[in-house]
């Protein structure tokens, strides 16, 4: 009998179910994925006990020589990982790494160029919704009628709006980001660039999406979804005044006490990210994404940009009678996870939207290629095709929960 299950069953039954849940569903978000056991060890170990505000060797708490080797030996591995020269491992959050790099170079109502959130943009690039469209004076830009990011109407937009900060980086936009081009913008207007790749930053140090630096001025990333790693935020830099107000703005500007135990997580994952294998994962991923949206598309779904670069596929139904809720709550009912959506030219609310995101990296995590994404794919589309048949639900959802139980999450290597 472990621990938890002696102290608290309730919670240790919930957990259980959990982990049931995730054994034998389909996870696709796009933002989620499969952490390695080493990595929640560390998660749950001793450092959940201590305080240590401040920074190695710079603190304001006793006891803190082995909070200060954990936290320097993840912002070297991060370091190392990234090819950068500054990293505050500390963000509790992608939101919270955002909301700290606005503190470090903005002023209350100063310009700030993002992606629109229906285009694929994230909260904190701006919307109206978030802290950064309500703390600053926000604008956004787009994609096209293709899917795609104009870059040269992207700096029609930046010469109007002349933003302190431009933002690039997205949560749902499935195509290859062009920093370059996004610096030669930065540079017309006089702007800081600053890359959010939450979402790509597994791929982007496997060599499999272009690399931020040394376009970006600042870069910040998630420590979870495309690394696999333990829910967390990053932030980094090449420029040593930036990384000074960077870390000001996190101590003690915006958050107390790092969480220790999960930084010492951030350097397991950062470990494993290093490895050799860390490149197959990733070419996995974009090739599994690929036969998925490949499949849709010859299923008769619109796919916006027609495919995909990354890890993800943002399916359209603004062509349907039927919404991303209603297309959620059915792949659900199959067993098969995937989050609502907006899309370009959304026409419902957010609550409701016009579209799904559908992502790769948490099952190939799990082991599984091209031949189950095909599958799946398919049995998506048969969803879809017939959206209120709770019987076809059904069915599909003991197909893939066998298939599920080929590839248990964590009682063998997967990757």
């Amino acid at each position: 009998m472990s621990f938890l299950q002696e102290k608290d069953p309730e919670v240790f039954g919930i957990i259980e179910r959990e982990l049931e849940r995730q054994n034998n569903g389909i996870e696709m978000i796009a933002s989620e994925n499969f952490t390695l056991p080493a990595v929640m060890e560390a998660m749950g170990s001793v450092f959940t006990n201590k305080y240590a505000e401040g920074y190695p060797q710079k603190r304001y708490y006793g006891g803190c020589d082995n909070a200060d080797d954990i936290e320097q030996l993840a912002i070297d591995r991060a370091k190392e990982l990234f090819n950068c020269e500054y990293v505050n491992v500390q963000p509790h959050s992608g939101s919270s790494a955002n909301a700290a790099v606005y503190s470090a170079i903005l002023k209350a109502g100063d310009k700030m160029l993002g992606m629109d959130l229906s285009h694929g943009g994230h909260l904190t690039h701006g919307a109206k919704v978030s802290f950064s469209g309500q703390n600053y004076h926000s604008f956004h830009y787009g994609v096209e009628l293709d899917g795609r990011i104009n870059y040269d109407r992207v700096l029609d937009i930046a010469k109007i709006v002349k933003p302190a900060v431009i933002v690039c980086g997205a949560s749902a936009y499935s195509r290859e980001i062009d920093f370059a081009k996004f610096r030669e913008i930065a540079n017309e207007v006089g702007a800081l660039l600053m890359a959010d790749i939450a979402h790509i930053a597994g791929l982007v140090v496997a060599g499999e999406h272009p690399h931020p630096f040394p376009h970006c001025d600042i870069v910040t990333t998630t420590t979870h979804k495309t690394l696999g790693g333990p829910r967390g935020g990053l932030i980094m830099t090449n420029d040593e005044e930036l990384s000074k107000k960077i870390n000001k703005a996190i101590f003690p500007g915006m958050q107390g006490g790092p969480l220790v135990h999960v930084i010492a997580a951030k350097a397991v994952g950062f470990r494993h990210n290093l490895q050799p294998e860390w490149k197959e994962y990733a070419k996995q991923v974009k090739a599994n994404a690929r036969v998925m949206g490949e499949v849709l598309v010859e299923r008769g779904y619109d796919i916006v940009s027609g495919g995909t670069d990354n890890h993800l596929v943002l399916v359209s139904f603004l062509d349907k009678e039927f919404s991303g809720k209603d297309a959620d709550l059915a792949l659900g009912n199959a067993g098969i996870t995937v989050n609502k959506n907006t899309v370009p030219g959304e026409k419902r609310s957010p609550f409701v939207t016009s579209g799904i995101r559908v992502g790769s990296a948490a099952l190939t995590s799990r082991g599984m290629k091209e031949d189950e994404f095909r599958l799946i794919a398919n049995r998506i589309a048969d969803v879809l095709d017939d959206i209120n048949n709770s019987e076809k639900q059904a069915e599909i959802k003991a197909e893939l929960q066998e298939l599920a139980k080929k590839f248990v999450i964590y009682n063998q290597p997967t990757y």
